[in-house]
Parts: structure tokens; C-alpha cells; sequence
């Protein structure tokens, strides 16, 4: 059966399309080098939807830094990379965080109605989230007028084309809740491989309050919510300890397994993006290169694959690398 990576990117305006979907393929053949493997020829298509609610992408040829279309953080190869080990100190931190906030926002005990300081939460730090979960139309020339609904429209679109295939779909930050979105509605009757999440907040209760209000269901009950019945192998989640957006790096304890077993497994990484000396462990690129998603994904495009077929695919890309 065809293979192909669907991606979708997170929050923010983006560089157009096709540069942003450059940057995401080489980033992952970055980190195919970083286990020791040689570049794959492989099928990828980028979910794009910045336009939605950017009218002008990042521009590469705006050289002035005050502009609002610089691009700050492009992708680079690293100089090298070293492995890092997760803090422990931070580690516990971060599980206390996560059980006082699920205490907060989540508990059926809790007195009070947080929903006016989480709309004031997203509206602070996450734009593109508010306007996602805004009932304002976004363009009355479109049936799906809201971002939300033109936005999903975007992924299930990409999504149905490659029906039939073998689909591994990475979903970076906000990626995360649109893939969610998505892949949980029945209606939309699409199926998946692999998903893997990276950067994600879905398991900041805020959010999980949101997606769980949209399909009429009570966290404060003790529930979870559940892994989409989509997911026919496996959901991975990556996260780096000190990535703020997230900050509940744990989601096998927030989502209960699907009929088929399959819940989120969990890893730490070291996201090693920086520009100059300003760190972003947040950003997609590095992500996309650390060893541990790169085994995945390596797996997923080899598995089934016979030596011969692997090699003659790695001389292809060798050569393209060369000619290009």
C-alpha cells in the first residue's frame, strides 16, 4: 500500500506553503541523518491554513526585522546536536502543575466558573485559538463560515484525497486540537496510521474544555476524552519539558483508549531549534529532527519495504541531494 505524511502546522502565519513544506522535509531528513540513516524519497503534502487567517504570508525577501511579514525563525541545519537527558527537577514541576490545574478547571469539586479566565487565557496568548473557537463568520461568500469549520475543511479535504493509503499525519501545536477535531467526528469517516502530535496542548484542561464542549461532553464528571476511533496503529506524542504551549506534556492520562486499544504513548525530547543563542523549544523544525520522532517515522515509510527497495530509494534521494 502507498505511503504519505500529511502535515499540518501550529499557531501564527507561516512562510507560503511550499517553503514551509520544504523546511518541514528537510527537517525530518535532518533527522534521518541523526540516526544514522541516509535521506528518503517520500510523498508529503502540507496542511496549509495560515491563510485563513493571515491575508499575506511571511515574506523571505523582507529583510527589515520591524516588519510584521520578517520571517525570525527560519529552519537551518543544526551545527550538531547532543542528546539531552530530561530534567527530573522539571519533570516533577510539571506533573504538579498538571494535577493542580486538572484540580482547578476539571474537578467536579471545583466552586467556581473558570470559563471567563480561560476565554481570557486564549485570548492573551493564543490568537489564532480565539478565533478558531469564535462564532464569528468569517466570509459569508463560503457555506463553512467559520474559521473552525474552514479550517477542519482544509485537513478532511487532504485527508480524503489520499484515501486509501497508508496516512501518517504529524500535527504540530494548534495542529494538534484541529487534527483532534477532525479525526474524532465520526461523520467524517476518515482513517489513519499513525498520528503524531508534537508541541501539543492538548492536554492543557483549557483546551481539553473547549473540544469537550463542542461534543457535548463533561469533563467535570471525571471522564477523558477518548482516542479517535480514526487511529488504526498508533497516536505518539513529543514534547520537549520546557515547551510552554506543552506544558502537560502527559496525555496518555488525559485520553482513554480507543475499541481498538490505541491511547497516546508519550515521549520527552530535546528540542534543540534555536536561532543564534535564542532558544524556541516550541518550534516545529526541531521537532521534526530529533532522533526519537525520526525512528518513527523512518519505520513507518520502511515498514513492509523489501532491502532492495530501501536502497534503490536511498540512491534516488542521494542523487537528487547532489542535483540539487
Amino acid at each position: 500500500m502507498a505511503k504519505i505524511v500529511i502535515c499540518i502546522h501550529g499557531l501564527g502565519n507561516k512562510p507560503p506553503r511550499d517553503l514551509l513544506t520544504k523546511w518541514w522535509r528537510e527537517s525530518l531528513q535532518e533527522g534521518f541523518k541523526r540516526i544514522g540513516e541516509s535521506e528518503l524519497l517520500f510523498k508529503m503534502e502540507m496542511v496549509y491554513w495560515a491563510d485563513i487567517l493571515h491575508p499575506q504570508p511571511l515574506d523571505p525577501s523582507v529583510s527589515d526585522k520591524k516588519s510584521p511579514l520578517h520571517i525570525t525563525e527560519h529552519y537551518m541545519p543544526a551545527e550538531f546536536y547532543v542528546r539531552k537527558e530530561p530534567n527530573k527537577f522539571r519533570k516533577k514541576m510539571l506533573d504538579y502543575v498538571e494535577k493542580q490545574l486538572d484540580k482547578l478547571f476539571l474537578s467536579e469539586s471545583s466552586s467556581f466558573d473558570l470559563t471567563s479566565i480561560s476565554d481570557l487565557i486564549i485570548h492573551k496568548y493564543f490568537t489564532d485559538l480565539e478565533t478558531y473557537y469564535s462564532s464569528d463568520c468569517m466570509s459569508r461568500l463560503n457555506d463553512k463560515c467559520l474559521a473552525r469549520d474552514m479550517i477542519r475543511e482544509r485537513l478532511v479535504d487532504v485527508l480524503k484525497k489520499h484515501k486509501g493509503k497508508e496516512i501518517l499525519l504529524i500535527a504540530h501545536s494548534m495542529g494538534a486540537i484541529i487534527s483532534y477535531d477532525v479525526l474524532i467526528n465520526p461523520a467524517n469517516n476518515i482513517k489513519i496510521d499513525t498520528l503524531i502530535t508534537i508541541g501539543s496542548p492538548l492536554g492543557i484542561p483549557i483546551i481539553m474544555k473547549k473540544v469537550a464542549k463542542e461534543m457535548g461532553f463533561d469533563l467535570n464528571k471525571g471522564s477523558n476524552l477518548k482516542t479517535p476511533e480514526s487511529i488504526t496503529c498508533e497516536w505518539l506524542n513529543f514534547s520537549d519539558l520546557h515547551d510552554k504551549v506543552a506544558i502537560n506534556y502527559n496525555l496518555n492520562d488525559d485520553y482513554d483508549p480507543n475499541s481498538k486499544g490505541i491511547a497516546p504513548e508519550d515521549f520527552i525530547v530535546h528540542n534543540d531549534y534555536k536561532v543564534g543563542e535564542e532558544e524556541n523549544p516550541h518550534k516545529s523544525y526541531g521537532y521534526l529532527r530529533t532522533p526519537e520522532l525520526a525512528e518513527v517515522v523512518y519505520e513507518f515509510l520502511t515498514r513492509d519495504k523489501s532491502k532492495l527497495y530501501i536502497w534503490f530509494n536511498k540512491k534516488a534521494a542521494s542523487i537528487l541531494e547532489r542535483f540539487y
